[in-house]
C-alpha cells in the first residue's frame, strides 16, 4: 500500500508539472495562477501545495526535469581520459541544441523560460535558480576549456573565465534567436560551425 501511495504521489507530481508546462506556455508565467494549473491537471490547489511550496518552486521543478540531464552530461566531460574534452564539450552543447530543436517538451520549457517569464515578485526565486544554473554550466564549460588548452599545450588568447562565459552566451543567444522564429534556420546546422569558429577564435581549436 505504501509503495502504491508513493507511486500515486509521483504520478500526481508529474501531472502537475505537465499541466504547468502547458499553461505557462499558453498564458505566460506571471499571468498563470496555481488554480489555473490545478484545474488543467484535474487536481486541487491543495495537491499543488503538497508537492511545491509556491509557483516559483513549481516552475523550478519543471525546469529541472528538463535541464538536469543536460547538466549531468556536461558534468561528465573530462572523466574519461581517452576522450578529447573539447570534442566532448562540442558534442554536449550540440546535443542540448538538438534536443531543443526536436523534442516538443524541451522546446516548450525553454520557450517558457526564455520568452514567457518575468523575474518579479513571486518569481525572484526563479531568477536566482536560473543564475545558479548559468553559473554551474559556465563552470563546466570553463573546466572543459581548461583541459582542452592543457592537452593542446596552447596559450590562452582570452582569460579562461571570459572564454567560458562567451561560449555560454553564444549558445544561449542561438537558442533565444531560434525560439523567436524556429522556421528561420536549422538550429543545430547553424550552431555547429558557429561554435567551432568561436573555439578557434579563442585558441582552443586548430584552424581547419
Amino acid at each position: 500500500m505504501a509503495r502504491r501511495t508513493k507511486e500515486d504521489a509521483l504520478a500526481t507530481r508529474h501531472q502537475l508539472l505537465d499541466a504547468a508546462e502547458r499553461v505557462f506556455s499558453d498564458q505566460g508565467v506571471s499571468r498563470t495562477s496555481l488554480q489555473d494549473i490545478a484545474q488543467a491537471a484535474g487536481t486541487t490547489r491543495g495537491a499543488i501545495y503538497w508537492h511545491f511550496k509556491n509557483k516559483a518552486d513549481l516552475f523550478n521543478a519543471m525546469m529541472l526535469r528538463i535541464t538536469l540531464p543536460m547538466e549531468e552530461a556536461l558534468h561528465l566531460i573530462g572523466h574519461d581520459p581517452a576522450q578529447d574534452p573539447l570534442e566532448e564539450l562540442q558534442r554536449a552543447l550540440l546535443d542540448v541544441l538538438r534536443k531543443i530543436a526536436t523534442d516538443e517538451r524541451t522546446r516548450r520549457v525553454f520557450e517558457v523560460a526564455t520568452l514567457k517569464v518575468e523575474y518579479v515578485d513571486e518569481l525572484l526565486a526563479v531568477k536566482q535558480r536560473q543564475l545558479q544554473t548559468q553559473e554551474a554550466v559556465t563552470q563546466h564549460i570553463q573546466s572543459s576549456l581548461r583541459d582542452a588548452y592543457a592537452r593542446r599545450a596552447r596559450d590562452l588568447t582570452v582569460p579562461l573565465a571570459i572564454a567560458a562565459q562567451g561560449l555560454h552566451a553564444l549558445v544561449v543567444g542561438l537558442i533565444h534567436t531560434w525560439l523567436l522564429a524556429p522556421k528561420a534556420f536549422d538550429l543545430v546546422a547553424m550552431a555547429a560551425p558557429v561554435i567551432s569558429a568561436y573555439l578557434r577564435g579563442i585558441g582552443a581549436a586548430r584552424e581547419p
